[in-house]
């Protein structure tokens, strides 16, 4: 599965950190971009070092309108949206993972009603208010069964050898 992300909007000054854990974690969990408006810039060249540290390809691109993205998408992947109004993961990720492209949208602040409308999936990972970050490692991990840890990056200069004990990194 193919799985990109879309970060609509952004709360200053709170959503620098936030928008920054929710691209790590798309990284770390299987997705190969996001997309992101209204952002400070350095968090691409956080991301950046991370992937010359940690290796992957994975990419920002930095967009004006998030309609373009999702209509440019259409046709190709379907548009899951995390929100807490929508359908419970549990009912829905087996017809997610059926998928072979895929388009996360991902808010900050109050999502549009056309979010809603454009989607093809409106996912809630539980009804109550939580974190977007959360919420987006749980749905990435829901339709990938936990196969996204597998994943190798390529071109690292540093690699985590698993330990029960202590730190091992070469």
């Amino acid at each position: 599965m193919n799985i990109e992300i879309l970060r609509i909007g952004q709360r200053v000054l709170r959503d620098d950190r936030v928008t920054t854990h929710v691209a790590l974690v798309a990284r770390a969990f299987g997705a190969s971009k996001i997309y992101m408006n209204e952002i400070n810039p350095d968090i691409r060249d956080t991301i950046n070092q991370i992937n010359t540290t940690w290796g992957g390809k994975f990419e920002i691109e930095f967009i004006t309108d998030w309609k373009n993205v999702i209509n440019s998408k259409k046709n190709t992947s379907k548009i899951i949206h995390l929100t807490m109004y929508g359908e419970n993961i549990n009912e829905i990720q087996n017809d997610i993972q059926k998928e072979k492209e895929v388009l996360i949208v991902v808010g900050a602040e109050k999502v549009p009603r056309d979010a809603y409308d454009k989607a093809d999936y409106n996912v809630s990972i539980g009804n109550q208010p939580h974190s977007e970050i959360s919420a987006l490692a749980i749905l990435l991990d829901r339709i990938q069964n936990g196969v996204q840890f597998e994943k190798k990056f390529e071109n690292s200069k540093r690699v985590i050898i698993p330990s029960k004990n202590g730190k091992n990194v070469i």
